[in-house]
């Protein structure tokens, strides 16, 4: 499923050297492979410890994990809405993407100039949700130009729907808030889909700080979590110094001694593309043969047939039945046959909603 989150943030915050570090994803974990799409697009392994465990019990011939591609936006500045800057690349570039992962600085460093003058993570945010807001909107006139005449003096009584429902839109982002925080029914949302705003995309804040304040953050996260807290949005803490230092080590076991030395049990970009992933709304299946173990990408609510047709669209069309085995059960008794002498494995059909970590095998006919 080629599902992005876009990176962005004012220059000087730490955007890019994030991204470079996940870049350098082998600097991480043992199997962390890393490629490049385009100079700004990398297709990254998301770490799963369940994908080891099935490794370690079924010994298959290879281990195929799931990936999400994270896109490096380029650099914004006020105007971008304006075509300033780099604008209409960055706000073509996000509008592409699927969530958006937003770079904060929370760090003083007087070597690191900032595009300001002064660090202050709330007016960054500020600038660039600005900056989107009015794209926003320029692309809801557009479009609430087209259904206004219907709306009022015909009896389209979608248009007038359509109306009611951009116009709500609309004055939210006059306000000066984005379009997720919008007070729309999730139902009615539809009418504005063929927008793609970019404001309705799901966000998650990436606060940038020094190697003191990675642990329990500092002034700044707070006035972040602060800001943030009607937009249901996670707030997650890195920094970038640490990241970059852990990879430019050697070996697996060198860039664990650092992170212990740390009090850290995992690397900021391990729990960024982790993070990502759940930004994504995305959960994991599994599949487990002596051929093969592999971690299939979902979206969370798919039914079996939807699942099945993430291997092959025959699965989905000739679907039959799915054999699923829940993860924990599969570890507990240690394989498929012992799992089916439990009663641990059951037989499910096209309703059956798959859940997270499920072991499955499907039958189809086409």
């Amino acid at each position: 499923m080629a599902l992005q989150c876009g990176i962005v943030g004012l220059p000087n915050v730490g955007k890019s050297t994030l991204f470079n570090c996940l870049s350098n994803a082998k600097a991480q974990a043992a199997n962390f492979p890393f490629c490049t799409i385009e100079p700004n697009v990398g297709v990254i392994t998301v770490p799963d410890e369940r994908l080891n465990k099935l490794a370690e019990l079924v010994k298959p011939q290879r281990i195929v994990p799931n990936t999400i591609e994270i896109v490096d936006i380029a650099g914004l500045v006020k105007g971008a809405s304006k075509g300033e800057g780099l604008g209409n690349q960055f706000l073509g570039n996000i509008k592409n993407t699927n969530a958006i992962i937003h770079v904060l600085r929370c760090f003083d460093n007087d070597n690191v100039i900032h595009v300001d003058g002064s660090v202050d993570p709330i007016r960054d945010k500020e600038i660039i949700d600005t900056e989107l807001q009015l794209k926003d909107l320029d692309s809801l006139e557009k479009k609430i130009q087209k259904v206004e005449k219907a709306a009022k003096t015909g009896g389209d009584k979608d248009a007038k729907k359509t109306f009611e429902v951009l116009t709500i839109y609309k004055n939210h982002l006059l306000e000066g808030k984005s379009a997720r925080t919008a007070p729309v029914m999730e139902e009615d949302r539809i009418y504005a889909q063929d927008l793609n705003l970019i404001t309705e995309k799901p966000v998650m804040y990436v606060c940038n700080v020094d190697e003191l304040s990675v642990m329990t953050g500092n002034g700044y996260v707070e006035r972040v979590r602060e800001a943030v807290r009607d937009e249901q949005a996670e707030v997650l803490i890195i920094s970038a110094q640490i990241e970059s230092e852990i990879a430019q080590l050697e070996s697996y076991e060198e860039r664990q001694l650092f992170l212990n030395d740390l009090g850290l049990t995992e690397s900021g970009v391990t729990k960024l593309i982790q993070a990502s992933y759940r930004l994504l709304n995305l959960a994991t299946y599994f599949t487990a043969g002596v051929q093969e173990v592999r971690a299939w990408t979902i979206t969370n609510g798919f039914s079996a047939p939807q699942a099945a047709g993430v291997i092959h669209s025959d699965f989905e069309k000739g679907f039959i039945r799915a054999e699923v085995i829940p993860y924990q059960d599969f570890v507990q008794y240690g394989s498929e046959n012992a799992c089916k002498e439990a009663g641990k494995l059951s037989i499910e059909g096209k309703t059956y909603l798959v859940n997270d970590g499920d072991i499955m095998h499907f039958r189809f006919n086409v």
